[in-house]
């Protein structure tokens, strides 16, 4: 029994040390989403979807909840802000070339389409981020209708 009793003191105190230490946050300007915003020109209901549902995985701009301080929650965070980024970063769009953003386009409405984002962890804990059936509707035909700007744009190049 005295051995179960130091491994638990053990184990609380590498737990209690560990909330001194945490990955860097994505907390960016975000005067970095404005060139998407300029260029995509979503109507205010689409903005306001995606600043709810999106910006904070798929931008360099993240609010973070209360408990983002716990250790190990937030390396489980970072990870997911990190793929998020990888896949679809909004404060890059001006990087991104046109066909590349004709492509995350329709990638964005076919998530959205098929209910794949925003991703049922993070609706756990962000409810506002549940999209309705009419909010799914109105992003991917604001989706559609940017992917297709850019297939215009593509073709009179």
């Amino acid at each position: 029994m005295k051995i179960l009793k130091k491994i638990g003191w053990a184990l609380l105190l590498v737990l209690v040390v560990a909330q001194f230490f945490g990955p860097e946050k994505n907390e960016g300007e975000i005067t970095s989403l404005d060139a998407f915003i300029a260029e995509t020109n979503p109507p205010e209901n689409v903005l306001n979807i995606l600043k709810e549902s999106c910006f904070d995985c798929h931008s360099n701009v993240t609010r973070y909840p209360w408990y983002s301080n716990i250790t190990p929650v937030n390396y489980w965070m970072d990870d997911h802000v990190k793929v998020g980024k990888k896949k679809l970063n909004f404060s890059k769009w001006p990087e991104y070339s046109l066909k590349r953003k004709e492509h995350k386009m329709e990638e964005l409405y076919e998530e959205v389409e098929e209910k794949n984002m925003p991703l049922e962890s993070y609706t756990y804990t962000h409810s506002e981020a549940n999209l309705t059936l009419d909010q799914i509707a109105v992003i991917v035909d604001w989706g559609k209708k940017t992917q297709e700007n850019y297939k215009q744009q593509m073709n009179a190049k």
